[in-house]
């Protein structure tokens, strides 16, 4: 479930069929200004979104220049990306100094390239600093996009203040069963502000049975296959999560709310436009 944080030497963190998330794919590479990096993954489509730094993307004949605005951290600005078909041939070449996010998901059919500008971001700002759920999520390929991906989804979710839980009320979504639950696999990558951050991932597999938890560092990697699942920053520090969703039978996501804590979706101002904007 936890992966700790590690030089992954642009080698994928999460494979194609990973035994835990099978449905997810993720990769962090890491460029000087002027390198390049090509990949394929068969049977996944893919997003590219810089972290840091800025990025020329080639696609099968087709390029996007210039994706990415942050120079320092992912606080430093708003995420842009590129979709990626799947199993298409792509080339990554570093304008600048870049740590770049390769997310993707199972699909069977090839669609079409296409950029995600900041002007196209579709943004939340959810929870309170009263009940300590306070935060602000960044889709990068949202709803928006149903008619263009197939079935992944990628966002990134910011604390708004220091310290304070996220993924609450406790959700899961493992399994289909329509019109209650849909199954994603789901990965997270973290940062914290400062960096010597760190923070919990609670994992809980069903209702009222002891779960796990894992110690979160800056740059850990998480992959979620089953359960109910919030998170917590330290106070005094800012926590930020990439995170990945795959369907498997769709792409709008479906969470079934933990029936003990469920009724604290009426207590958490925004909880509702939250969970609108994953559908």
């Amino acid at each position: 479930m936890h992966i700790a944080p590690h030089d992954n030497q642009n080698k994928p963190i999460v494979d194609v069929d990973d035994p835990t998330v099978p449905l997810n794919y993720f990769n962090i590479v890491m460029l000087k200004a002027g390198q390049a990096f090509e990949y394929q993954v068969p049977g996944y489509e893919t997003c590219i979104v810089p972290a840091t730094g800025t990025v020329d993307v080639h696609v099968e004949g087709v390029d996007f220049k210039s994706i990415g605005t942050r120079t320092q951290n992912v606080w430093d600005g708003e995420p842009e990306g590129v979709y990626i078909p799947v199993g298409a041939k792509v080339t990554i070449v570093a304008v600048r100094d870049t740590e770049t996010f390769i997310a993707g998901a199972r699909y069977d059919k090839v669609l079409e390239p296409f950029d995600v500008r900041v002007a196209e971001l579709d943004k939340i700002q959810y929870g309170s600093d009263d009940t300590k759920t306070h935060r602000k999520i960044k889709h990068i390929l949202g709803t928006k996009y149903h008619d263009r991906v197939g079935r992944l989804l990628v966002s990134e979710l910011f604390t708004v203040g220091q310290g304070g839980w996220s993924g609450f009320p406790s959700h899961k979504h493992d399994t289909d069963r329509l019109p209650l639950e849909t199954r994603h696999d789901e990965t997270y990558n973290f940062r914290f502000k400062p960096n010597h951050g760190s923070g919990v991932q609670m994992l809980q597999r069903e209702e009222g049975t002891p779960g796990d938890a894992y110690h979160l560092m800056d740059r850990s990697t998480i992959c979620i296959d089953k359960g109910y699942h919030p998170c917590a920053v330290l106070p005094g520090y800012e926590m930020y999560y990439f995170t990945i969703l795959s369907g498997l039978s769709q792409r709008s996501l479906v969470q079934f709310f933990q029936p003990t804590h469920a009724y604290q979706i009426e207590t958490i101002p925004g909880i509702k436009d939250m969970v609108a904007k994953f559908k």
